[in-house]
């Protein structure tokens, strides 16, 4: 914690009020989504389709926006994205603890997702200007761990709230979203990045054109769409796993995994980003990192799934494993985005990012369910694991060969136009 606070406060002012702003984002959503699907069933006694529905459009209504988010914060600068997200869904929160009619839970769900689009790229790419080059690595590295703190507090809280009734939940969540919305406007500089005033002279289509036209930043998008993949594990394939091997105790290991996942990037992302500093190069971190999620999966396949002690030991070395390996990627991953924008419309290209992930992590469930189905339909559940730690080795493979050739390097990025 010391040392999480010491290097915290070596940061500009701006820079510490975005971790501020990230932790009580992540307190806000966590307190309140994990519980939206049994209030949506239980409470208002929605059918499935109906509550597939509701959670759909808010994740696609994020991931398909994320885009337009960025753009729209290296357009216009990025203070007001991060306000807008705020204060949408300040509203969205509030609301949907309030209504009961499906047109207006879509709404609502649409209006939370959105406010992540609007929010996400423009604190990332106003963390990366105000850390400056030489301190981008470390900011992202504590950033992670305000992010991670929020989520492991999140659903804690809002357990607690849960006791009065969910409409507590979405009241205190938008509460603190209404909080953060009036800390930002009062506190926040105004901030607009590189390539903002230039990058924007020749309309939207062409601030567009300029990120698809960047060959390495599309390369290394899609050679770490795996890694998105093998994160969102801990809310797919594990959980399943837990529950195979549990029955009805899975769902208590399903909660204890979620908190092993935040409890080691909180304790462990400042050490695991001091010590890949000291020892390897940003290139040589990302591969270890996607080496190290990608094994992490190998324990599962090695038990028997017949054993349930075995198994369940198996997943906590999983998680573990998983959640380093993610605190290793994470910093020098946000760190290369930038390095490839060519420091021009950062916040557009991270927008794009996470776009391009966010496919990625769909497209990857859908085949995780059904190898899930495939694999348990022939006794063989190995093949799930080995097949998600084949992934992790192709994404350092394919990261390791972009190094290789420069892809990675400055130098190789697109250069912007001339205005």
């Amino acid at each position: 914690m010391r040392s999480l606070i010491a290097q915290t406060r070596s940061f500009p002012f701006p820079v510490r009020l975005l971790m501020a702003n990230q932790f009580g984002i992540n307190l806000g959503f966590y307190m309140l989504m994990p519980y939206l699907a049994g209030h949506l069933s239980g409470d208002l006694g929605l059918a499935a389709w109906t509550v597939g529905l509701v959670l759909g459009v808010r994740n696609l209504s994020q991931q398909g926006l994320f885009l337009i988010g960025g753009t729209l914060a290296d357009r216009f600068g990025y203070k007001s994205p991060i306000l807008a997200g705020c204060l949408l869904r300040t509203g969205g929160f509030a609301l949907l603890g309030w209504v009961d009619s499906l047109p207006a839970l879509v709404t609502a769900s649409a209006a939370t997702g959105f406010a992540g689009a609007l929010f996400n790229p423009a604190v990332r790419a106003y963390l990366a200007a105000e850390a400056g080059e030489e301190r981008r690595v470390d900011a992202f590295a504590a950033f992670n761990v305000h992010y991670q703190a929020g989520m492991l507090l999140g659903p804690l809280v809002g357990l607690a709230l849960l006791a009065a009734d969910f409409r507590a939940v979405c009241t205190a969540a938008a509460t603190v979203f209404a909080a953060l919305t009036l800390l930002q406007a009062r506190a926040l500089p105004r901030r607009r990045g590189a390539g903002e005033g230039s990058g924007g002279r020749g309309g939207v289509w062409d601030q567009w054109r300029r990120v698809v036209g960047n060959r390495s930043f599309l390369l290394f998008s899609a050679a770490m769409t795996g890694s998105y993949v093998l994160a969102f594990q801990v809310y797919l394939a594990l959980p399943l796993a837990a529950d195979a091997a549990l029955g009805r105790q899975g769902a208590k290991a399903t909660s204890g995994l979620f908190v092993v996942s935040a409890a080691v990037a909180v304790a462990g992302q400042l050490r695991l980003t001091g010590w890949a500093k000291r020892r390897l190069t940003p290139h040589q971190a990302l591969v270890r990192g996607l080496t190290a999620m990608g094994t992490a999966f190998l324990p599962l396949a090695l038990v028997p799934a017949s054993v349930p002690v075995a198994e369940l030991g198996a997943l906590v070395v999983a998680v573990t494993v998983l959640a380093a390996g993610s605190a290793i990627v994470y910093p020098f991953e946000m760190d290369t985005v930038v390095t490839l924008s060519g420091n021009t419309l950062v916040a557009t290209h991270y927008g794009l990012y996470n776009t391009v992930s966010g496919l990625g992590i769909t497209l990857g469930n859908l085949g995780c369910g059904a190898l899930w189905d495939f694999a348990h339909a022939r006794d063989a559940p190995w093949l799930v694991w080995a097949v998600l730690a084949g992934t992790g080795g192709g994404c350092a493979v394919a990261v390791a060969a972009l190094a290789r050739t420069g892809r990675l390097n400055a130098a190789a990025t697109a250069r912007p136009a001339t205005a």
